[in-house]
């Protein structure tokens, strides 16, 4: 479904970025404390964490407890926060890349879905530009899916027509 709050987009960031090279269901199964030990994915109270918080962080079974993955969510909350300035809103920024609508794209089969396009490559491109950290091509895909920027969904799901109308 598409989505378009700020907070919401925000989460869906870390989330991906801290999935990098795990199962989704891993990600799916610590969401919940996510959402407790980073505040709610409020972006103005992580970028305040400090080195303190972060070790805090490092002690916590229900989160990845990945040094680099957590760095990462404080580092990208300063860098959304500097988005939102610029743009707006995050929603604004990162819509921009599928041109304000969700592609539809026609898909037969799980095997067809790509792990990345142009959209998301350039996404992430600009997303490392602006201090973004955890936001490859593929990273970037996923959250483009995840939020419905992109829908992906197998054409016989039932999802796919009710999804594509909305465009």
């Amino acid at each position: 479904m598409p989505v378009h709050d700020d907070r919401t987009l925000f989460e869906f960031l870390i989330l991906e970025g801290a999935q990098a090279g795990l199962s989704w269901n891993t990600i799916l199964n610590k969401r919940e404390n996510y959402r407790k030990v980073f505040a709610g994915f409020d972006p103005r109270r992580i970028a305040r964490f400090d080195r303190r918080k972060m070790q805090q962080l490092m002690r916590d079974p229900g989160i990845v407890r990945n040094r680099l993955k957590i760095a990462s969510a404080i580092g990208n909350a300063k860098a959304f926060l500097q988005v939102q300035e610029e743009f707006g809103s995050f929603d604004r920024y990162a819509w921009h890349f599928v041109g304000g609508k969700p592609r539809v794209n026609v898909v037969k089969s799980l095997k067809d879905v790509p792990a990345r396009t142009a959209e998301s490559d350039a996404m992430s491109k600009d997303l490392r530009r602006r201090g973004f950290n955890f936001v490859g091509s593929t990273i970037c895909y996923a959250f483009m899916q995840a939020v419905g920027m992109v829908n992906d969904h197998v054409v016989e799901c039932f999802r796919y027509k009710p999804l594509a109308r909305q465009r």
